[in-house]
């Protein structure tokens, strides 16, 4: 994984040197970006994402290319439990050092979901002139996916929170100043951890001359992450234990339920960009 990361940009800033036989291009994409996970529970949805490029395209021979560039992409998606009310149990640690099993019930969850990220190209181009001012092109590669921040924002119509200490068979429902208690109209904000991972990337589309210098370019895309990019040590629940109170509980996110959780970036729609010789 660090071999190809260091392979991909170690060319990248090799053609990034060089501007001969160059063709720059700028664009912007849109569509769908869906952050896929296998977290149990988890639904997700109002999935859209974007993102602004820029870079060129080296060419090899007149039909073949390789270019490489910047892209700044944002994922956005609302996760929640696909059910009015859900349970989920963690176990945790009271002031006092006992364990016990936390068990978190909330009404009406959601969490908002920001993912921006800073992508890095590489990729093959194949072009053919298919009538006058008109190609076809082709774009097969890689890109190193590079999360800058994962935040969301959550909010339920209620949160109550119950420890359960098996040692002596006790549950606590109601004892607000150690933790446990129901909460109202509950709102927080949290961030996951994360790491880069790569991608597959394709474009089937057509450039348009709309002179001697420049073109217009339209295209479909397809972006796919392999891997995780969630880095996290471990387990939580997805709304935090506060031994002092039932407010301040901080918001770790459905995700955090599962430190093995596979979650990944995949993206499909439009681009729009204009390339200049």
């Amino acid at each position: 994984m660090k071999f190809d990361v260091k392979y991909i940009l170690g060319i990248a800033v090799i053609l990034l040197s060089t501007g001969m036989n160059a063709q720059f291009y700028v664009g912007v994409q849109t569509g769908v970006a869906n952050l896929q996970s296998n977290v149990n529970g988890a639904v997700a949805g109002n999935r859209l994402g974007g993102a602004v490029k820029g870079g060129y395209i080296y060419s090899l021979t007149k039909h073949i290319g390789v270019g490489t560039g910047v892209e700044f992409a944002q994922y956005n998606q609302n996760v929640s439990f696909g059910k009015t009310t859900a349970l989920l149990t963690n176990f945790e640690v009271d002031q006092t050092g006992s364990a016990f099993a936390y068990n978190v019930t909330s009404e009406n969850y959601i969490e908002k979901q920001t993912l921006n990220a800073v992508q890095i190209p590489l990729f093959l181009q194949y072009k053919t002139t298919i009538n006058t001012g008109v190609d076809f092109n082709f774009r097969a590669g890689v890109k190193y996916f590079l999360p800058v921040s994962y935040k969301f924002d959550v909010s339920a119509a209620s949160v109550k929170g119950t420890g359960y200490y098996p040692d002596v068979n006790l549950t606590i429902d109601n004892l607000p100043e150690y933790g446990f208690g129901t909460q109202a109209n509950y709102t927080a904000s949290g961030e996951y951890t994360t790491k880069g991972v790569l991608m597959s990337t394709f474009e089937l589309g057509f450039t348009f001359d709309m002179g001697a210098k420049n073109a217009l370019y339209t295209a479909m895309f397809l972006d796919t992450g392999y891997g995780s990019i969630f880095d996290q040590k471990a387990s939580q629940s997805y709304i935090g234990y506060n031994p002092t109170g039932i407010t301040n509980r901080k918001a770790n996110g459905l995700y955090s339920t599962d430190k093995n959780a596979t979650i990944k970036p995949v993206a499909f729609g439009l681009t729009l960009g204009l390339n200049f010789k």
